[in-house]
């Protein structure tokens, strides 16, 4: 059960990283993805922030995921700075992707009879568990 400083924290968080990953991609110049942060869980101990990313195309996920894991310390000091009169402590941040959109997406194309499932069962793969 999340209580309220962590969820407080965790809204904070979510607005503050989606600007500066979009900052980010603004000034390296990408076109085309889109990186939204759908969630951020913080631990109790506020010292760990897990921040799940949705991006479009689906295909650059892994790429970009890279990429924010490459200047997680930037992104980290970016939004230390955002919060530092609301967070005495910036907690660890761990990026991962969040695919609940593709799944969905899936499931809606088979519900819609463009892709079988039951005629090619390798069409919704497993879910990833995390």
């Amino acid at each position: 059960m999340e209580t309220n400083r962590q969820k407080k924290i965790a809204g904070v968080l979510q607005r503050d990283v989606a600007d500066v990953i979009q900052q980010a991609l603004r000034d390296a110049g990408v076109k085309g993805i889109l990186v939204s942060v759908t969630k951020v869980s913080v631990t109790t101990d506020l010292s760990i922030a897990k921040v799940y990313m949705s991006i479009f195309p689906h295909e650059e996920g892994e790429n970009v995921l890279k990429e924010v894991n490459a200047v997680k310390s930037q992104i980290k000091h970016q939004v230390a700075l955002r919060t530092k009169n609301q967070l005495r402590r910036m907690p660890e941040m761990y990026f991962f992707i969040d695919d609940s959109l593709e799944y969905i997406s899936n499931i809606e194309k088979a519900v819609k009879g463009e892709e079988n499932p039951i005629h090619n069962p390798d069409l919704l793969e497993r879910r990833k568990k995390k």
